[in-house]
C-alpha cells in the first residue's frame, strides 16, 4: 500500500460486503454493490490495476434456519441462491472480476491456513462459557437461534447482533433472558468448551491502523469507542453443523464463526482471478501480502468487522491491511427502512421486470446523496431524477447534437474545440481523479451530466441552427464543440452509465473498445464518422409510476405486521408462542366513513371507532365492496401497529381480513367498541 494518490504502481483490489445466500435481494442491497462496480470502472479508467471482487456468504444460522424451513440441507439451499445472484448482478452491469463463494475449496483452505496462523502465532485459546441451551430439543442455540435483551441498551435483539438497538456485536452467553428461536421457549445457559481470538493483543495496532485508514467518516470514527475502550476477545466458534470445522482435532465439533471466513473469501475470490488470469496479469500475493491498496465497500452495518475483527485477523497472520474502508448508508423506502420479511421492498428482479434500463438505478443510487447518508426510495422521486437530469439534461445534449450533425453536414465536422470547451472537459478528467482519490461515488455520477447541462447552455447560446446558413463556419465549430462535449460524455459516464455510454460511443462511431478507454480519450479528437443517432434515454411516464406506487402499496398493507405473527415458530413451522400472539392488540371497531383514495385502484381510506378512540386506516379492499356498503360494518383491528404512511395517506392500524376476496372479520354479538380479542 503505497499511499500515494490514484493510480498507483501498485495493484488494487475492490471489493463488496459479501451477499448472504439467504433469499431475494432488493434495491437496497445494490448500493454497495453498484458503488463498487462504479469505482473499480473508474480505476480502470484512469489507468489503476484493480481486480473487483466479491462472493456469497454460504455459512451462518440464517441459512441453516431457512434450509431447514425448506426441508433441504443448507449447502443446497445456499448454492441455489449464489448461482441467481450470479445471474442477477450482470444484469445490472456489476461486472466483477471474480464471484465466489465461502464454501469453495479456495476459501476453506485460505480459512484453515489463517486461523492455523492465528492459533500457531498464539492468539486463539479455548475458555469455558455459558451458551444459550433448548431444553425442549436438549440442543445448543448458535448466534440467531435465539433471541432475547441486548444487556447494553435493554433492546430486543438477536442472539449475535443489537439489531433493533445499539448496533452492538454481542457474544454468545452475553443475550438476556434468552428465547429459542426453534421453540419460542425461555432458553438456558450452559457451560461449553469455545475458541476466542486474543483481540486485546492488537489493540494497540488497531489504534495505529485507524488513523491511516481513508475511506468514509463513519468507518473512521465509528471503530475509536471500541479500540480507544476495553476492546474484548472474540469468540470464533460456533455449535452448528454448516460452516468450516475449526482445523483442530480436539475441536470437531465446532464450525468457525461466519464472521471468520466470510471477509476471507475477499482473499479467496482475488486468488481464483489471479490464477484464471495468470500472476502475470494480476498478482493476488503482491495485493494481500505485500503493498497492494485493498478497498472495502460495505454496508454502516458491518463497520465493526471490517475495521476491528478483520485488520486484527490480517495482521495476525501475516497478511496486509486494508487501505480505505467505505461504509454506505442505507435505503430507506418512503421515509421507512426496508422489511424483506414484510415486503417492504423493491425487488431487484421486479426494477428489472419493469423494463427499466439499469443505468438509471444506477444514476440514482449513485447521485442521490453522499454514499454514507441514508437515503429515501420512491418510484416517484426515481423517475423525477431520472427524467430530470439523465432524459432533459443529458439525454437532449446528446441526441440533438448528433442530430443536427447528421441533418447538416455530410461528413461530421472536425477541428480543434473551442478553448472554453477543452477547459470545461479537462476539469472533467481531473474530476475523476479528484473523486477516486476523496472516496465520493457521487461526484463520479454527477461529472458527465455536468457536462451535459454545460453543452445544453453552449448550444442554445449560440444558436448553430440559426448560423448554419448565414456563417456555416461558425456553426461549425459549435458541432465540433458539441460533439466533443458528446465524446466527453460517454467517456466520464462509464463508471456509472456504462450502457448509455457504450450506446453513445457507438453511435460516435469511435473504433476503440469502450471497457478500454482512459479517461484522456475524452480530450483527444472524435473519429470522423458518425453512426445514426438515436435518443439514448427514454423518459419513464407517470402511467408507469403510477402503476407501480399502486402495486407497491398493496403489497405493503396485504404484509403489514405478517411476519411479526410468526417469527417464534415451533419446529412445525406454523406456529406462534403465546407471549407474541398477546403482543397484538386487536380490537372490536366500527367504520364510520369510507373515501377512495385517488390514483390507487385498491385502496381506501376508513374512519373506525375503537372505542375510546376514532382511527384513519388505510385498507386494500377497494376492489371487493360497495363503498357505499361499509359504514356500520363491524371490523376487529390490529391497534398497536406503528403509524405508516401509504400512498401520502397516514394509516393507523390494520383491519383484518380473510381470503383472496378480503372477507373483513367481524364479531357474532355486540361486543363493544374497543372490546380486545382475547
Amino acid at each position: 500500500m503505497s499511499k500515494e494518490a490514484f493510480p498507483t504502481e501498485t495493484p488494487a483490489v475492490v471489493t463488496c460486503g459479501l451477499p448472504y445466500a439467504n433469499g431475494k435481494l432488493h434495491i437496497g442491497h445494490m448500493r454497495t454493490y453498484l458503488t463498487g462496480d462504479a469505482l473499480a470502472r473508474a480505476f480502470r479508467l484512469i489507468g489503476q490495476d484493480v481486480a473487483f471482487v466479491c462472493g456469497s456468504d454460504m455459512h451462518g444460522t440464517p441459512v441453516t434456519v431457512n434450509a431447514h424451513r425448506e426441508g433441504i440441507e443448507p449447502e443446497e439451499f445456499a448454492l441455489r441462491w449464489h448461482e441467481r445472484y450470479k445471474e442477477l448482478f450482470p444484469r445490472l452491469r456489476i461486472d466483477f472480476d471474480n464471484y465466489g463463494h465461502t464454501h469453495d475449496e479456495t476459501n476453506q483452505a485460505l480459512t484453515r491456513s489463517i486461523v492455523k496462523a492465528l492459533d500457531d502465532g498464539g492468539h486463539v485459546y479455548e475458555k469455558e462459557i455459558e451458551v444459550a441451551w433448548d431444553p425442549v430439543l436438549e440442543m445448543p442455540l448458535p448466534d440467531r437461534y435465539v433471541e432475547g435483551t441486548c444487556p447494553y441498551c435493554g433492546a430486543r435483539a438477536r442472539g449475535d447482533e443489537c439489531d433493533e438497538g445499539c448496533g452492538r456485536h454481542l457474544e454468545p452467553g452475553e443475550i438476556v433472558d434468552p428465547i429459542s428461536v426453534e421453540t419460542g421457549e425461555p432458553a438456558e445457559y450452559r457451560p461449553r468448551d469455545h475458541k476466542f481470538f486474543r483481540l486485546s493483543d492488537f489493540q494497540s495496532y488497531l489504534a495505529e491502523f485507524i488513523d491511516r485508514l481513508e475511506g468514509t467518516a463513519n468507518a473512521r470514527n465509528q471503530p475509536r469507542e471500541w479500540i480507544e475502550g476495553e476492546l474484548r476477545d472474540w469468540c470464533i466458534t460456533r455449535d452448528i453443523d454448516w460452516g468450516i470445522p475449526y482445523p483442530d482435532e480436539d475441536a470437531e465439533d465446532l464450525v468457525l464463526y461466519v464472521w471468520v471466513d466470510a471477509p476471507i473469501e475477499y482473499i479467496a475470490s482475488t486468488r481464483q482471478y489471479s490464477e484464471r488470469v495468470g500472476s502475470d496479469s494480476f498478482d493476488w500475493e503482491r495485493t494481500w501480502k505485500d503493498d497492494g491498496e485493498i478497498i472495502h465497500i460495505i454496508g454502516r452495518d458491518i463497520i465493526q468487522h471490517h475495521t476491528i475483527f478483520w485488520p486484527a485477523m490480517l495482521r495476525g497472520s501475516n497478511y496486509h491491511e486494508p487501505r480505505a474502508v467505505l461504509a454506505s448508508g442505507f435505503i430507506n423506502l418512503d421515509g421507512k427502512s426496508f422489511s424483506t420479511s414484510r415486503d417492504r421492498a423493491v425487488w431487484v428482479d421486479e426494477y428489472l421486470d419493469a423494463g427499466f434500463d439499469p443505468d438509471y438505478l444506477r444514476y440514482y443510487l449513485l447521485s442521490y446523496g453522499q454514499f454514507q447518508q441514508d437515503i429515501d426510495f420512491t418510484w416517484s422521486r426515481f423517475a423525477q431524477v431520472v427524467n430530470s437530469d439523465l432524459v432533459n439534461h443529458l439525454g437532449n445534449f446528446v441526441y440533438r447534437s448528433m442530430l443536427f450533425a447528421e441533418r447538416n453536414f455530410e461528413t461530421p465536422p472536425g477541428g480543434e474545440v473551442s478553448e472554453s470547451v477543452e477547459s470545461q472537459i479537462q476539469s472533467a478528467v481531473d474530476g475523476v481523479n479528484e473523486a477516486l482519490n476523496a472516496y465520493t461515488p457521487r461526484r463520479l455520477a454527477q461529472i458527465p451530466v455536468e457536462l451535459a447541462r454545460f453543452g445544453n447552455e453552449y448550444i442554445q447560446q449560440h444558436e448553430p441552427w440559426h448560423l448554419i446558413d448565414d456563417d456555416p463556419a461558425s456553426a461549425e465549430q459549435v458541432i465540433v464543440d458539441c460533439l466533443q462535449l458528446v465524446k466527453a460524455i460517454a467517456v466520464t459516464g462509464q463508471p456509472v452509465l456504462p450502457g448509455i455510454g457504450a450506446q453513445i460511443w457507438t453511435q460516435l462511431g469511435e473504433e476503440a473498445s469502450y471497457d478500454a478507454i482512459h479517461v484522456e480519450e475524452a480530450l483527444r479528437p472524435r473519429t470522423p464518422t458518425l453512426g445514426e443517432p438515436t435518443e439514448p434515454v427514454e423518459k419513464i411516464e407517470d402511467e408507469t409510476v403510477e402503476r407501480l406506487e399502486t402495486e407497491l402499496n398493496a403489497r405493503i398493507i396485504e404484509h403489514t405486521e405478517a411476519e411479526d405473527m410468526s417469527q417464534d415458530t415451533t419446529d412445525s413451522g406454523d406456529r406462534v408462542n403465546i407471549q407474541r400472539f398477546r403482543d397484538l392488540d386487536m380490537r372490536v371497531g366500527e367504520i364510520l366513513e369510507v373515501e377512495g383514495i385517488d390514483g390507487a385502484d385498491e385502496l381506501v381510506k376508513l374512519k373506525v371507532d375503537i372505542g375510546d378512540e376514532t382511527r384513519q386506516i388505510v385498507a386494500g379492499i377497494r376492489q371487493f365492496y360497495d363503498l357505499d356498503d361499509l359504514p356500520g360494518q363491524r371490523v376487529v383491528v390490529v391497534a398497536n401497529l406503528e403509524k405508516a404512511e401509504i400512498f401520502g395517506v397516514e394509516s393507523d392500524g390494520m383491519v383484518l381480513a380473510a381470503g383472496d376476496d378480503a372477507d373483513l372479520l367481524t364479531t357474532v354479538g355486540d361486543a363493544p367498541l374497543g372490546s380486545k380479542v382475547l
